[in-house]
């Protein structure tokens, strides 16, 4: 895959990344991964699941029932693995770049901060 992942499907592969998971298990781990600001809904995150699933990135873990419905458990893939970590380096470089940038610009005076004229101290 060449362009960067969407940010619902990274944390979805990240969430998986720790241990097998179903679709409930999922959407609590991606909205606690992204301190809320990711909700995703049932149908948003099985279209989801069933394209990384075509896509080989992830796979069916485990499938029971539970309370006479089939809870069917996520689990990462070694190329799901392989993509996650390739592009989590991409956006450690991003970070690494803008953060030097970061660190050379002078910050800006505050407004309402005195300047001191020439020779005063």
């Amino acid at each position: 895959m060449d362009t960067p992942l969407r940010e619902p499907t990274y944390l979805i592969l990240t969430a998986l990344a720790g241990e097998p998971l179903h679709g409930y298990g999922l959407i609590g781990e991606v909205a606690a991964l992204s301190d809320g600001r990711v909700s995703l809904r049932p149908g948003t995150l099985y279209g989801a699941l069933d394209r990384l699933v075509d896509a080989a990135l992830v796979e069916v873990d485990r499938e029971e029932v539970v309370d006479g419905r089939l809870r069917r458990y996520y689990r990462l893939s070694p190329g799901g693995h392989d993509l996650l970590a390739a592009e989590t380096e991409r956006m450690r470089r991003n970070v690494e770049a803008a953060t030097a940038r970061l660190r050379r610009r002078s910050p800006a005076p505050k407004p309402g901060t005195p300047r001191l004229a020439g020779g005063l101290a």
